[in-house]
């Protein structure tokens, strides 16, 4: 029996917005605020941090809504279970829905201070041209989409006037983990993606190929990482560096293993787990310096 979609349904708002990486995304902002930045508990709890917490996730909910409005015909195909527009919630719904999130990020923003305002709008634009236009694009959706998570750290610096060199350090690891994440899905989406006409870079270049380079994006980082914290005098230091260069390995073994839908979807579920547990590290940060 065919399901009639309502003008809102509050499950389906929950789905659509991906509540679970929405609440990542507020973890990880309290967790650099107060672990890498310092900030005393009292202004975690003022109005403008609450701010900046709800208007960031805003701006991410939003985000996921207009990737799944542009997304239904190729989502029916990849994910049909996870369809949410068309199904329980209108389309109508979810376009309205999209332009409040931002409208109440964008807000928030500016009452906190215009920079994080101009963030806002600028991250709204990029999720827009990402959603309708770059994700079928080799590679720049996927560079989009990491920026804009290694910007939810640096948003946290921007609040504070404070943009260290552990914050940057944190961002770093949400860009690439990320951005190879990004790219791995693609992989397990791909026969939809190219039943749709997408270009993505495991369709024009293969699964091999692509492969190789996430590879060369995870041999990049870690040169990166080693040019960073040499000569390793600190124990603290290189303990962290050990972790993520295990970390890309255990990663990069699993992805040249993989093969199936299934196989790249592990994969992608593994990535995101080592990214959590990137953001628990934040508890520990102090180490690094």
């Amino acid at each position: 029996m065919k399901q009639n979609p309502a003008n809102f349904s509050l499950i389906g708002f929950l789905k659509l917005t991906r509540t679970s990486n929405l609440i990542i995304v507020a973890f990880t902002q309290i967790f650099a605020a107060y672990f890498i930045l310092g900030l005393p508990t009292d202004e975690l709890l003022t109005l403008n941090f609450v701010m900046l917490v709800f208007s960031t996730g805003s701006i991410a909910a939003a985000g996921y809504v207009i990737n799944d409005y542009y997304d239904i015909k190729i989502d029916m195909v990849n994910k049909p279970g996870r369809v949410v527009i068309g199904t329980k919630l209108k389309r109508r719904s979810a376009m309205g829905l999209h332009f409040l999130l931002n409208i109440v990020a964008f807000v928030m923003g500016y009452l906190i201070k215009p920079e994080i305002a101009l963030i806002h709008l600028t991250s709204a634009i990029l999720l827009w041209w990402y959603s309708n236009d770059l994700k079928r694009r080799p590679f720049w959706g996927n560079f989009i989409v990491a920026l804009l998570t290694a910007a939810t750290v640096l948003i946290v610096g921007v609040f504070s006037n404070q943009m260290t060199w552990l914050l940057w350090l944190y961002s770093g690891f949400a860009f690439f983990f990320t951005l190879w994440r990004e790219i791995i899905k693609d992989m397990e989406d791909r026969f939809g993606d190219e039943e749709f006409g997408c270009k993505t870079l495991p369709i024009i270049w293969g699964l091999r190929k692509t492969k190789k380079f996430v590879i060369g994006l995870m041999t990049g980082f870690t040169l990166i990482l080693l040019s960073l914290n040499y000569p390793f005098e600190n124990k603290g230091k290189l303990i962290y560096l050990m972790i993520v260069i295990l970390s890309e390995i255990i990663l990069a073994v699993q992805l040249l293993r993989a093969d199936k839908v299934a196989e790249f979807r592990n994969v992608s579920t593994l990535n995101k787990a080592i990214i959590i547990l990137g953001i628990l590290s934040m508890v520990f940060s102090r180490v690094l310096i």
